[in-house]
């Protein structure tokens, strides 16, 4: 389907509505004229009761989200969708060849970036620099302590822990949710960590890259800073030429002692620090919206360095009707409900 044949407010779907920074995304794009369709395995995700209409779907890694997908995208005559969560990425793709326009990389780069073994395989290859990154089943104690050992598909912090001692990397493997087959090992980096938004689209050209420091970080990254260096900078850069992203992604890494980054993690996606590149001047998101419906021009990589994100709660307001329509309903207190602090109190 054309973009003339749409309506004038082009519907885009959002998927991940709980998400930390997705409520933000749906306002963001509300404000620039879309009509934005939020979707959420949860009912209580707030992004659902910020947008236009929202719906509940399942899971993305299961057989039933594609068609509930796919339904939603053409009861609703949707131009374009923005996933923002690894587990549905590589499913939606299949939108493309349906008039939907994915905003996201091609199949084989997001199949790469999801396995990290085979990422740094791939990048240690291109000589791109990563941690020393061994499985846990040929890990043989040969990497200084502390490490981090990690799943070798997940997102966030999800499986993630720091080992101090061989014992307790050991303890893991056996013990742990994983198998060891599931588990890669990786030299810790101390130095600063970045994340950055890498812009490109269909044509392969890198439009911006946005560094930012890690501040702090808590599952997803509170408080960060836009940083630039020419290193960080290069090395993105190098990651396109090597992968050959055609969508957006962003780079995890960190400085060594040499300042030297080391790239440990690849989003294929959008990532929970967009805001903050949107307001440093590159609207990664809006820009190659704009982009995939049909306007060629590129955006510029010129952002404001020094631009601090301090991510905090934000209230927001609906009526009773919006609140409900997804099965939440509001409940009222019982005149016999006691609540913790009065039950501390007795």
């Amino acid at each position: 389907m054309s973009v003339e044949e749409r309506s004038e407010q082009p519907t885009i779907v959002v998927t991940t509505a709980g998400s930390a920074p997705t409520s933000g995304t749906i306002l963001h794009l509300r404000r620039q004229g879309y009509r934005v369709v939020a979707t959420d395995i949860d009912p209580s995700a707030p992004g659902l009761y910020l947008s236009d209409r929202g719906y509940l779907v399942p899971p993305g890694d299961t057989d039933d989200y594609l068609p509930e997908i796919r339904g939603i995208c053409l009861k609703e005559n949707a131009a374009a969708l923005i996933p923002l969560v690894d587990e549905e990425l590589i499913t939606v793709t299949e939108l493309e060849d349906e008039g939907v326009a994915v905003l996201a990389p091609r199949r084989d780069f997001i199949s790469t970036c999801l396995d990290k073994l085979v990422l740094m395989e791939r990048l240690e290859a291109a000589g791109i620099p990563i941690p020393a990154t061994r499985t846990a089943t040929e890990w043989t104690d040969d990497l200084e302590f502390p490490v981090v050992v990690k799943p070798r598909s997940g997102r966030g912090s999800r499986g993630v822990a720091v080992c101090g001692s061989a014992a307790e990397v050991r303890r893991l493997i056996n013990d742990g949710p994983y198998s060891a087959g599931d588990l890669i090992i990786q030299e810790r980096i101390t130095g600063p960590e970045y994340t950055v938004s890498v812009v490109v689209w269909r044509d392969g050209r890198v439009q911006a890259v946005v560094s930012k420091e890690v501040i702090l970080k808590r599952g997803v990254t509170k408080f960060a800073v836009t940083r630039r260096d020419e290193r960080v900078s290069e090395v993105c850069r190098e990651v396109q030429r090597v992968l050959r992203a055609d969508g957006p992604f962003n780079v995890q890494l960190a400085l060594d002692s040499s300042g030297l980054p080391r790239i440990f993690e690849i989003n294929p996606r959008f990532s929970s620090t967009a805001p903050l590149t949107i307001a440093s001047g590159v609207d990664e998101i809006g820009g190659l919206l704009r982009q995939a419906l049909g306007d060629a021009s590129a955006l510029s990589d010129t952002w404001r360095e020094g631009l601090v994100m301090v991510r905090r709660w934000a209230d927001e307001f609906v009526d009773t009707a919006t609140f409900g329509s997804h099965g939440f309903e509001p409940a009222r207190i019982s005149p016999d409900y006691i609540g913790p602090i009065m039950q501390a109190e007795r």
